[in-house]
């Protein structure tokens, strides 16, 4: 992959909404966050068929690899042929034939193995991307909301009811939430401490599997 759509998919990749929601707070946020996830889409477009590329590439190299060994096995089939007719000059050619495929072969498995390396990496970066894109896509969803929330309309008096204000307020607190958390925003009908205590089981669960981990490695270890 070029180094120059490998930038990009870095800065897809590591971007963060929130962070231009900081820098931009009273510019367009929302216009912004929609260009990252465009650019997030055309990147994830560009990755993509690169990696059909290479998977193309692979398949044919496939077909060559096997091509030429097909044609090694029935050289040493005529050679021997040849020679019991007593042709010798023909055996010779055929084994200058041979010859001359035993060293593509090398060249070819190489070319074989960095393809494969290839997919690899880009099958990595389409997944990679994908996840991102789908939290840019859910940042964006809670921004939006916080700031319908946030914001009195047109029709809403400044003041307000007290149940409206308290929305505005709510509303509110899940920008900020999101922001400074990192997580999409909070669900209405959830309260600060549930969020809190699934965060603490989020942790629970990946300090158990850092555990795992650990054991199997000491468990291998001469």
């Amino acid at each position: 992959m070029a180094d120059s759509l490998k930038t990009r998919v870095g800065r897809v990749i590591t971007g963060s909404v929130h962070a231009l929601v900081d820098h931009l707070e009273n510019q367009a946020p929302v216009a912004v966050m929609e260009q990252s996830l465009r650019e997030a889409d055309a990147v994830i477009g560009e990755v993509r068929h690169e990696l059909g590329l290479a998977s193309a590439n692979r398949h044919l190299a496939q077909q060559q690899h096997a091509t030429l060994n097909g044609q090694h096995g029935k050289l040493a089939e005529q050679i021997e042929q040849a020679l019991a007719a007593g042709r010798e000059d023909l055996a010779r050619a055929a084994v200058a034939r041979q010859l001359d495929i035993e060293a593509q072969i090398p060249v070819l498995e190489n070319t074989l193995a960095e393809l494969a390396r290839q997919e690899n990496d880009l099958t990595g970066y389409v997944a990679a991307l994908l996840a991102k894109q789908r939290e840019m896509t859910e940042a964006l969803e809670a921004f939006r909301k916080s700031r319908a929330s946030a914001t009195p309309s047109a029709a809403q008096s400044s003041d307000g009811s007290p149940a409206e204000r308290m929305d505005a307020v709510a509303g509110a607190f899940n920008r900020v939430y999101a922001r400074q958390t990192g997580l999409s925003g909070t669900d209405r009908t959830s309260t600060l401490e549930q969020a809190t205590k699934l965060k603490e089981l989020d942790d629970l669960v990946r300090d158990n599997k850092i555990a795992e981990r650990m054991a199997q490695l000491k468990a291998v270890k001469p």
